[in-house]
């Protein structure tokens, strides 16, 4: 049944590996071209080494593990946990690490921050009116702040 692929050694991984690269670019979500990488690694360890249909099945299972584990991490933002969704349409997450000015001084550890056409609730040590803050982190619609 599988006879072709056997027969055709690290040519027949090669093939695959271009398929799945080409799958990619047909489809993208950066996953196939880790996959035909792997693909294409094994078929040259297949040509180099000689090694049956059974080892190169496992060393293609090893590689497609390794190098999605890569690609994960190689496309992964700095700073960016790895399971943390994106901030898409979560306009507070957006705001770490940005710096604004105080336009009104901030009492009882409480305040407002302009940010664009919104005005944001902001928590943090009292500071003067003027003074630039820096926002590390969000709860819920309330930025926390710290002086920049």
């Amino acid at each position: 049944m599988l006879d072709w692929f056997v027969n055709l050694g690290g040519w027949s991984w090669a093939i695959l590996g271009l398929v799945l690269v080409g799958g990619e670019m047909l489809a993208p979500g950066i996953f196939l071209i880790w996959l035909g990488l792997a693909a294409l690694l094994t078929g040259v360890i297949v040509g180099l080494f000689g090694i049956g249909w059974q080892a190169a099945m496992l060393a293609f299972a090893v590689l497609a593990a390794a190098s999605v584990l890569a690609g994960r991490l190689l496309t992964r933002r700095k700073g960016e946990e790895p399971d943390a969704a994106t901030g898409l349409n979560d306009r507070g997450r957006q705001l770490i690490g940005r710096v604004f000015r105080l336009e009104a001084t901030m009492t009882g550890g409480e305040g407002r921050v302009r940010v664009g056409d919104s005005s944001w609730r902001i928590v943090g040590p009292e500071l003067l009116a003027g003074t630039e803050i820096k926002v590390v982190r969000v709860e819920g619609s309330t930025l926390v702040v710290e002086k920049a």
